[in-house]
């Protein structure tokens, strides 16, 4: 038989579990996750290896009315992805209100003539005769190939929609090595565990004016240590102040979580070192973007 293979977007609105469910088909993070909206930034590339077959899922930032430069760069990155793939997979939450998606998705959806899925997630937060409508509305306004209620937090559905993912795919080479789950570099990885932690422990501005980069990376097999130095930009002083919180607690706080989560990532130890940095007005400037990799 031939070996088949396949690239699936993962699309929606912010916040609708779009990470959950790619870290949940891998059994591995590789997206970070949070409970505030719009907290993937960057295009994240999984790679799911099966008996016969290779599933390359893009996980893209939610797409959302655009306020900055930044916004609109994660906007376009999702958009673009529509027509790299063979397959997308459109993610909804049952709890928004009507309509749950919004007409420039669906129209986007129809044009770009694709195969498409949608998968109604966290199903387990709704209750059931909320779900027949939803059905019926998608079935009404979308072209979709398979609509699939899920829980992506709590694995339930995800066998069904791998099924239907795999009907999507056509014989192809094997585009990523088995022993390969996602294209991430470590410190790109590395800077996102960071910048989650950030995301659970400050409030209001400070998550979305807040970008990381890793400035170093030294490994000794002997200890069995990595060492970091990352920095954490932010656009304003008052922001600085807040991240380094009185006597340095906050930033110790977003080391410690940070450094326990990556030393169980990467099962070695840890030494993060992290600074703090002002950078004016970062997420609306293209230049400063490009350079803290946006």
């Amino acid at each position: 038989m031939a070996f088949l293979s396949g690239f699936i977007a993962i699309i929606g609105l912010p916040n609708v579990g779009k990470s959950t469910l790619l870290n949940q088909i891998l059994h591995r993070k590789v997206a970070i996750v949070t409970p505030k909206p719009q907290t993937t930034r960057n295009r994240v590339l999984g790679i799911y290896h099966g008996q016969g077959f290779q599933m390359v899922f893009i996980d893209t930032p939610g797409i959302h009315k655009t306020g900055t430069a930044l916004h609109r760069s994660m906007v376009e990155s999702a958009m673009a992805t529509l027509q790299e793939v063979d397959t997308i997979l459109l993610m909804v939450d049952p709890r928004h209100r009507h309509p749950p998606v919004p007409a420039l998705i669906m129209n986007k959806l129809k044009a770009v003539k694709k195969r498409c899925i949608a998968a109604i997630n966290k199903i387990d937060l709704i209750k059931k005769d909320r779900l027949l409508p939803l059905i019926g509305w998608l079935q009404q306004e979308g072209n979709f190939d398979a609509i699939v209620p899920i829980s992506a937090l709590k694995a339930d559905g995800i066998n069904l929609l791998m099924a239907e993912l795999k009907k999507g795919l056509q014989p192809g080479p094997r585009f990523f090595p088995e022993d390969m789950v996602t294209d991430q570099s470590r410190a790109f990885l590395i800077a996102e565990i960071i910048r989650e932690k950030i995301y659970y422990l400050t409030r209001e501005e400070i998550p979305y004016s807040s970008a990381v980069t890793t400035d170093r990376l030294d490994y000794d097999s002997e200890k069995n240590l990595l060492y970091v130095s990352a920095r954490i930009h932010v656009e304003t002083e008052f922001q600085k102040k807040i991240l380094v919180g009185k006597r340095g607690r906050m930033i110790k706080s977003i080391g410690t979580a940070a450094r326990l989560e990556l030393e169980k990532l990467f099962d070695f130890r840890v030494y993060l070192d992290l600074f703090v940095r002002v950078e004016k007005n970062w997420s609306k400037n293209t230049s400063a973007l490009r350079r803290l990799g946006y």
